[in-house]
């Protein structure tokens, strides 16, 4: 039962303002107009506001980050951050401006239409960052040895066809490189020097991020996700940090339709119809899994899955070895009919369910 002197704020954050809108148990939104996104005047706004009985916020995520929502709480504010795909708009209504938003985001949590997104506790989310700076530094690396290589064709050079590309003797070559030209030469050595420091960079923050996962309280769980073929450490620590807490996701189901790998569907009667993926939910998630899942390809081999699996409990052994048997089965006989492409989804899909098993098991959740 809803405190009747309950109040439903809405607040439409930026980077520099916020926009606040406030909503009674009944009658229209009244907006408050807008403040500076500082802690000092977010407070004064939330003290006045708390006066008259309990206060219930929303805002919707974005990249102001959870600071604001982690200040409410402290003040005693029932926060939540709310999905902005999720959030309803009516029909015909294009003008859209900060006031409006925050007084639509009032009415709306008042009335219940607002889906909340999970919030990682610090911790949890500066595992996430640090993932994500892995990720960008690879990418940051592949992008910086295409420069060079382009570079390199460009000129009319290539590497022998023995070589390996990017090993150590890749990089020996490299370095007995030299061109007639100065403004080339610096060009190069600069190309060269980017991919070293990005291979350097890269190094550095993989290191710490297996520091920072063996200091973790997700280290369970990133050792479980491990079991399940395709998945080493940077790609397990990556689905932990990105998912966030499992017990959130009731079922398997749940969690592949949070992972958009589930198929959008668009029924109505007697017809049925199903098409591409919803791509919902979190991109970061979804690549992994996806990469994950063309090991289903390759026939399952069990003497190297019991090398990997010395050590681990014999529930997890059991769930290892079943889902390595039925994707691979899963993977050939759906690539037949539908192709490699439409194949390697329905088996991520599928690996998604095995993820949510093994971090669930009643040892770690």
């Amino acid at each position: 039962m809803v405190d009747p002197t309950t109040r439903f704020l809405g607040l439409d954050v930026h980077k520099e303002t916020v926009t606040a809108a406030v909503a009674e148990i009944s009658g229209a939104p009244v907006l408050l107009g807008t403040v500076r996104n500082q802690p000092e005047q977010i407070r004064h706004l939330v003290q006045r506001l708390c006066e008259r009985g309990p206060l219930v916020s929303a805002y919707e995520a974005g990249p102001t980050g959870y600071e604001l929502h982690r200040q409410l709480v402290r003040l005693g504010v029932k926060s939540c951050v709310v999905a902005p795909t999720l959030t309803p708009v009516r029909p015909g209504d294009h003008v859209k401006t900060d006031k409006r938003d925050a007084v639509s985001l009032a009415r709306l949590l008042r009335n219940g239409d607002l889906v909340p997104v999970w919030v990682p506790d610090p911790e949890h989310e500066a595992l996430r960052d640090l993932v994500r700076a892995r990720e960008d530094a690879k990418v940051d690396l592949l992008r910086a040895r295409h420069r060079l290589n382009k570079f390199l064709l460009r000129r009319g050079v290539s590497s022998p066809g023995a070589l390996a590309p990017w090993t150590r003797r890749h990089h020996d070559w490299l370095n007995g490189l030299s061109f007639e030209l100065p403004a080339q030469q610096l060009a190069f050595e600069d190309y060269v020097g980017t991919v070293r420091a990005a291979e350097d960079r890269l190094g550095r923050l993989e290191a710490g991020l297996a520091e920072c996962a063996d200091r973790s309280p997700l280290l369970p769980v990133i050792a479980a996700v491990q079991v399940l073929r395709g998945f080493a450490f940077i790609s397990a620590v990556t689905i932990v940090a990105e998912a966030g807490d499992f017990s959130r996701f009731p079922s398997a189901r749940h969690f592949m339709a949070y992972t958009g790998l589930v198929p959008s569907e668009h029924s109505s009667g007697q017809s049925r119809s199903r098409g591409h993926i919803t791509r919902s939910g979190n991109a970061h998630l979804r690549h992994v899994l996806v990469q994950a899942a063309h090991n289903a390809r390759y026939r399952p081999n069990t003497q190297h899955l019991r090398r990997r699996l010395v050590d681990a409990p014999p529930d997890l052994v059991q769930v290892a070895h079943g889902a390595q048997q039925r994707l691979y089965k899963r993977y050939w006989h759906l690539q037949r009919r539908l192709g490699t492409a439409k194949a390697v989804t329905a088996v991520a899909r599928e690996l998604a369910g095995f993820v949510w098993a093994v971090s669930r098991r009643p040892a770690i959740a």
